[in-house]
C-alpha cells in the first residue's frame, strides 16, 4: 500500500522519536541528520522499497540511529535501539550483517561506491532491483564518491537513485561542495531532480517519475540540519550539542502512536528477506600453471585465471585500466558494457578507490569480484579494502608490480611499505607466491574463503622457478622449499615471491646446513602449532623480502629488506643496489653466524 502525506508525517515523527531516544540513551550520536532527513528515509521505506528486491544504503553513516530506527519500525530484526553505541549493541555507524543494513558505511563516500556496485550487480544478474542511497554534503566532497558517480554515469545504471541530504552544512561550517552539484551530476551522465526534502508529496512524485529514466538519478533534497531544534541550520546541530531537556522535548513532540501503528502495517507486509545467492566455484579440477623457464608470477596468475574462467567459474573480474599489465583480462573475459551487462569483466577506468568500493557492493550482493592494479596503488583503495575486511566480504585483489624490481619507473611505482602494511590489516588474507603451485594455492584459498577478502601479490619481473617438493603442504603458509642435507640446520632463510630463488642461491653458497623456507602466507603460517614452527624456523633465521623489514623480526634474527624509497634504474640494477645480491647476502650472513 502507498501512504499519503498525512500518514507519512506521523510515520516520520515516529522515526525521529525512536532515533532521538537512541541517541539520548547513548549520550552521543548525530541529531542533525535525524531531524533533517527523517522525512526522506520514511518515504523510501514506507512507499517504495520492496523488501527482498530493493536495497537502501545510508552513505551518510553518521546517521545510523536514523537508519536503525526506520529498520526497527519496518520490521527488521535490529535488536534494542537503546543498545546504540554501547558495548555489544548497535554500532555507532552502520555495519554490514545487521538485518537490513546493506553496507558498512561511515567513512564518507564509501556508501555511494557500494550502492553503485549493488546496482551493477542487479544489472549483471538481470534482476529488477532498485538501489536507493542517501548521501550527505560530506559524501559528495570525497574523491571516492566522484569516481563512483562517474562510473555509474558511464555505465548508465538506471536502477540507482542517489538522494542528497542537501542541508549545506558540514562540521566546520558551510559545506564546501562543488559550486553547482546538480550540473556536475548532469555532466557525469545522471538524471537530476530537485525537491524540498520535507515535502512528502513532492518526494513521492519525484521517486515515482524516475522509473522510466535511462540513466542513474540524482535527487537534490533540500533540508535543514537539526530542523525544529534551537540549533537548526547550524554546524553545531551535526552532533549531540542539544541539552537533555531539549532532547526530551523533541522526543515527546515526535512520539506518535499513530505513526507506530502505520509502521506496523509495513512490518506486517514486509515478509520477504534479502537472500544472497552466492555462486559455488569449484577449483579442484583447474590445473596448476607450470613453467620450466623464468616467468613472472603475474603471468602464472593469468594462466591459472584463464583456466579458471574457462572452467565456467562465476567470477566478476576487472581492473583500474591495467588489465593487460596485471594479466587479469584473459581469454574468456567478456566486457560488461553500458546496457550490455551479460559479461564477466568490468573496465573501471583509472578509479582504484571506486573499484574497491564498487567491488564491496558486488560482494555484498552475493557476487564474487576480483579487481587489479599495481601494488603501489593499493594505497588509493585502502579504505575500501579495510571496509571489505571489516565487513567480511570475499573480494579478491590482484596486485602486481610488487617490488623495487619494477625498476625504471622509479620510486613512485616501487612499493616498499604496502606489502607489510596489508599484512597488518585484520581479516585480510595476503599471499605472495613464488611459483605455479603457490599461485594456484593463493587463488584456491581466496576463492574458498567466503568470509574474508584476499590480496594476491604478484611480480612484474620474470624469475627462476623453484619447484615445491611434492611432500610439502603449501596450505601451512610456510614450508621448506629447499631442504638442508646436513643433520643439523644451522641457518634458515625465509623468503617470499621473487626472493625465493635468491634465497636458494644464497643457501647453495652457504653449504649443506642451510634450508630455505617459502612463506606465501604469513598469516597461515602464524596459525601453525609451535612444533611445526620450530621445525621450519631452525637455527639462525634470516628473512629476505623486497619490502620494509620491521614485521619480519617476528620470525627472523636478521632481515634483508628495504627501509627507504627506491631509485630509478633497470630492475636488476635497482635490486642489486639495495643489497639483493647473492654474494653480498652470503657475506652478511657469515659475519652474523661466526
Amino acid at each position: 500500500m502507498r501512504f499519503d502525506a498525512k500518514q507519512l508525517k506521523e510515520m516520520s515523527k515516529s522515526v525521529r522519536a525512536h532515533a532521538l531516544n537512541a541517541v539520548r540513551s547513548a549520550g552521543s550520536g548525530h541529531v542533525g541528520i535525524i531531524l533533517g532527513a527523517a522525512d526522506i528515509i520514511t518515504v523510501v521505506y514506507a512507499n517504495f522499497l520492496r523488501r527482498g528486491r530493493d536495497k537502501f544504503v545510508l552513505s551518510a553513516g553518521h546517521g545510523s540511529a536514523l537508519l536503525y530506527s526506520v529498520l526497527k519500525l519496518a520490521g527488521y530484526n535490529v535488536g534494542d535501539l537503546n543498545s546504540f553505541r554501547k558495548l555489544g549493541g548497535l554500532p555507532g555507524h552502520p555495519e554490514f550483517g545487521i538485518d537490513g543494513v546493506m553496507a558498512t558505511t561511515g567513512p564518507l563516500g564509501q556508501g555511494i561506491g557500494n550502492a553503485v556496485g549493488m546496482a551493477l550487480a542487479e544489472k549483471i544478474r538481470g534482476t529488477d532491483g532498485i538501489v536507493y542511497c542517501l548521501c550527505s554534503d560530506g559524501d559528495l566532497m570525497e574523491g571516492v564518491a566522484s569516481e563512483a558517480v562517474a562510473f555509474a554515469g558511464r555505465y548508465q545504471l538506471d536502477n540507482l537513485i542517489l538522494i542528497w541530504d542537501n542541508n549545506g552544512i558540514s562540521i566546520d561550517g558551510n559545506a564546501l561542495t562543488d559550486m553547482n552539484v546538480p550540473d556536475r551530476m548532469k555532466a557525469a551522465g545522471w538524471n537530476v531532480a530537485s525537491v524540498p526534502g520535507n515535502d512528502f508529496n513532492k518526494v513521492n512524485r519525484v521517486l515515482q517519475k524516475v522509473s522510466n529514466k535511462s540513466e542513474p538519478t540524482f535527487i537534490a533534497a533540500k533540508t535543514v540540519i537539526g530542523a525544529e531544534s534551537s540549533l537548526a541550520g547550524t554546524s553545531a546541530a551535526h552532533g549531540l550539542a542539544l541539552s537533555d531537556s531539549e532532547m526530551m522535548r523533541l522526543i515527546e513532540k515526535n512520539i506518535s502512536p499513530e505513526g507506530d501503528n502505520l509502521w506496523a502495517l509495513v512490518a506486517h507486509d514486509a515478509v520477504a528477506k534479502y537472500v544472497l545467492n552466492v555462486p559455488e566455484i569449484v577449483t579442484d579440477t583447474v590445473p596448476v600453471p607450470d613453467s620450466d623457464k623464468e616467468i613472472s608470477t603475474r603471468e602464472l596468475s593469468g594462466m591459472y585465471l584463464q583456466s579458471l574462467i574457462s572452467s565456467g567459474a562465476c567470477l566478476i573480474g576487472g581492473s583500474a585500466d591495467l588489465g593487460g599489465s596485471t594479466n587479469v583480462k584473459v581469454k574468456g573475459s567478456i566486457d560488461i558494457l553500458p546496457t550490455k551487462f551479460k559479461g564477466n569483466y568490468i573496465n573501471y577506468g583509472v578509479r582504484e578507490h571506486a573499484m574497491g568500493a564498487i567491488m564491496n557492493g558486488l560482494a555484498a550482493s552475493g557476487l564474487r569480484p576480483y579487481g587489479s592494479t599495481f601494488l603501489v596503488f593499493s594505497d588509493y583503495m585502502r579504505p575500501s579494502i579495510r571496509l571489505a575486511a571489516m565487513s567480511r566480504l570475499p573480494v579478491i585483489y590482484v596486485f602486481t608490480h610488487d617490488s623495487i624490481a619494477v625498476g625504471a619507473d622509479g620510486p613512485t611505482h616501487q612499493p616498499v611499505e604496502q606489502l607489510p602494511s596489508l599484512r597488518l590489516m585484520p581479516n585480510l588474507n595476503v599471499y605472495r607466491p613464488c611459483n605455479g603451485d603457490e599461485v594456484a594455492y593463493a587463488w584456491r584459498s581466496a576463492i574458498a574463503d567466503t568470509v574474508h577478502p584476499s590480496a594476491i601479490i604478484l611480480s612484474r619481473q620474470k624469475f627462476e622457478q623453484i619447484e615445491t617438493p611434492k611432500n610439502e603442504n603449501i596450505s601451512r603458509g610456510g614450508y621448506i622449499i629447499y631442504p638442508a642435507t646436513a643433520r643439523r640446520v644451522r641457518v634458515t632463510i625465509v623468503a617470499t615471491g621473487s626472493e625465493v630463488p635468491l634465497a636458494v642461491a644464497v643457501a647453495q653458497k652457504l653449504g649443506n646446513a642451510v634450508q630455505v623456507v617459502s612463506m606465501p602466507s604469513v598469516a597461515d603460517f602464524r596459525h601453525q602449532d609451535e612444533k611445526y614452527k620450530n621445525k621450519i624456523l631452525a637455527g639462525f633465521v634470516v628473512a629476505i623480502e623486497a619490502a620494509a623489514t620491521a614485521p619480519w623480526f617476528e620470525f627472523a634474527d636478521a632481515v634483508v629488506g628495504i627501509d627507504s624509497f627506491g631509485v630509478s634504474g633497470s630492475g636488476s640494477d635497482v635490486y642489486n643496489h639495495f643489497g639483493f645480491d647473492t654474494d653480498a647476502i652470503v657475506r652478511d650472513i657469515l659475519k652474523k653466524i661466526k
